[in-house]
């Protein structure tokens, strides 16, 4: 059975910086991509980050001031997010198992989310 476990959101003010972590279990995803979406509310789902071998991909919203990084031997996907602005505020879910790191229909596995809220 695969599980997605995502930590480390929580509440900092703009400008400041959050790393998020994705612990994978039940299978390994060193072949395929692992990445980053974020929902605020009522809004829709968008992509963040993706990383695919070495390849990171970004949303041009956080290019700059984000990095995803993974460890394969720790099957863990990172998010560095830094100057971080109150637009950022959303649930951050991490996916796995993407061959088109960009669309979240194209990912099988999703975690359950974790909040993320900068204040002004």
């Amino acid at each position: 059975q695969v599980e997605l476990v995502e930590s480390g959101g929580g509440l900092v003010q703009a400008g400041g910086s959050l790393r998020l972590s994705c612990a994978a279990s039940g299978r390994t995803f060193s072949r395929n991509a692992m990445g980053w979406f974020r929902q605020a509310p009522g809004k829709e789902r968008e992509f963040v980050a993706a990383i695919m071998w070495s390849t990171t991909y970004y949303a041009e919203s956080v290019k700059g001031r984000f990095t995803i990084s993974r460890d394969n031997a720790k099957n863990t996907v990172y998010l560095e997010m830094n100057s971080l602005k109150v637009e950022d505020t959303a649930v951050y879910y991490c996916a796995a198992d993407s061959q088109t790191p960009r669309f979240y229909s194209s990912y099988d596995y999703w975690g359950q989310g974790t909040q993320v809220t900068v204040s002004s």
